[in-house]
């Protein structure tokens, strides 16, 4: 009976841990630009920004074009913006497309078609050797 116990702990220990590892990317996947543009969607689209904050360089630019005018912002102002848009749900159409792709440097259209405007967001990422990082966001509102 003993015995039959030991066992029956340790598979549920090794479910546990199979369980937790599954919902947790493995370093080489978070090192990858398909997974940094599958985050930043999912944060700018369904407003789950877990993971947003590692795949933002640190000295991140992000402009708004709006007619004439730019409006920047930085990577914080941007994190900070988004705390209040936790689990919402755009209703949108979100299609995504790479413009340019090199091997240090990837430029992805990111558009989302409301029912009366789109916002195009050109993201520019770059391999900063520890992984793919965004660098640059331009924003066009239509």
């Amino acid at each position: 009976m003993k015995t039959l116990k030991t066992i029956f702990i340790a598979l549920l220990v090794t479910l546990t841990f199979t369980a937790a590892k599954a919902n947790n990317p493995n370093i080489k996947e978070r090192l990858t630009m398909r997974y940094a543009i599958n985050i930043y969607v999912d944060a700018f689209t369904h407003g789950k920004s877990a993971g947003l904050s590692e795949i933002i360089d640190e000295n991140a630019k992000f402009s708004h074009n709006r007619g004439q005018q730019v409006i920047s912002f930085s990577k914080n102002q941007i994190l900070k913006s988004l705390e209040n848009e936790h689990n919402v749900e755009q209703n949108c159409t979100t299609i995504i497309k790479i413009v340019e792709n090199n091997s240090n440097l990837v430029v992805y259209k990111v558009q989302m078609k409301y029912q009366n405007f789109s916002r195009t967001n050109y993201v520019t990422m770059t391999d900063t050797g520890n992984g793919w990082k965004i660098t640059n966001v331009s924003s066009v509102f239509s």
